[in-house]
């Protein structure tokens, strides 16, 4: 195999964010259902001979250690494979979005370069080089809906049914380290089980980060009020800009914010990519 083109690397949401505790080494404790959605980055992987690695950004220009080369030369030093790759990212899914982007590609480059430099790494080899490189890459290799707790890296898979989100990305985006650090931010919710999400009506639970969010980036508060001005309820996705709300119905969108990203989604019940590792 000498290459591998339009591999998909799939966005996520969180349907509710909760902060339950904290670390002593500071790390926050979270409880989070991630979903997959059909708002997806492409990449397209061309094998290359003695370890040279090199990446061509389509669309959007990618910082020169971004995830992908990181995923890729993580996955050279656990393996000692001297194979390389010249990697196409054709960048979609917004940063700063709370919507995994980069997560997701690293893990779609792990799963891709597994295959192309035949390494045959099993799934729990991968996970563990993408807890590495951030916590939700192991979310994005373990390819279906997931209740996450710990600081995002335990999964446990979990029955989510078919939805569509409308889902808003104000032009400004969001660090996550500004708001984990915020003094106010509210780090005690109850923890909850997976059996109390599954039970729920539609709007279980809520983000914890948003109130602190809202105060950096207005407009969050913005694309809630829009989704509101449709009769929707809307809510941030992780610790991005980015607002959602489930769709029951089509909704005319023509009047979105201007400057905003807005995107009608399908939820995925599994990653495109599943099954590329056991």
């Amino acid at each position: 195999m000498k290459s591998l083109f339009d591999v998909c690397a799939p966005a996520k949401l969180n349907l509710f964010l909760h902060i339950v505790g904290r670390r002593p080494d500071g790390y926050h404790l979270l409880e989070s259902v991630f979903v997959l959605i059909d708002w997806c980055d492409t990449l397209h992987f061309e094998r290359r001979g003695q370890g040279l690695l090199s990446r061509e950004d389509l669309t959007t220009p990618l910082p020169a250690d971004d995830l992908v080369m990181r995923a890729a030369r993580a996955l050279q030093r656990h393996t000692g494979s001297r194979q390389g790759a010249h990697i196409s990212v054709e960048k979609r899914v917004p940063a700063q979005a709370g919507m995994g982007g980069g997560s997701s590609d690293a893990a779609s480059t792990l799963l891709a370069l597994n295959r192309l430099w035949g390494l045959h790494l099993d799934l729990a080899s991968l996970r563990a080089i993408g807890l590495t490189l951030g916590a939700d890459v192991p979310f994005f290799l373990g390819g279906q809906s997931a209740f996450v707790t710990g600081i995002g890296e335990k999964l446990a898979p979990i029955s989510v049914p078919q939805s569509r989100y409308l889902v808003v990305k104000p032009p400004d985006g969001l660090e996550t380290q500004r708001i984990f650090s915020h003094p106010h931010l509210k780090r005690d919710s109850e923890p909850t089980i997976i059996a109390g999400f599954a039970t729920a009506a539609d709007g279980f639970g809520c983000n914890d980060l948003q109130d602190i969010a809202q105060q950096f980036c207005p407009g969050v508060g913005l694309a809630v009020d829009w989704l509101d001005s449709l009769g929707l309820s809307g809510r941030m996705t992780g610790s991005g800009s980015a607002v959602f709300s489930k769709l029951a119905h089509d909704i005319d969108i023509s009047n979105a914010p201007e400057s905003f990203e807005v995107k009608i989604c399908n939820g995925l019940q599994v990653h495109p990519l599943f099954g590329w590792a056991v």
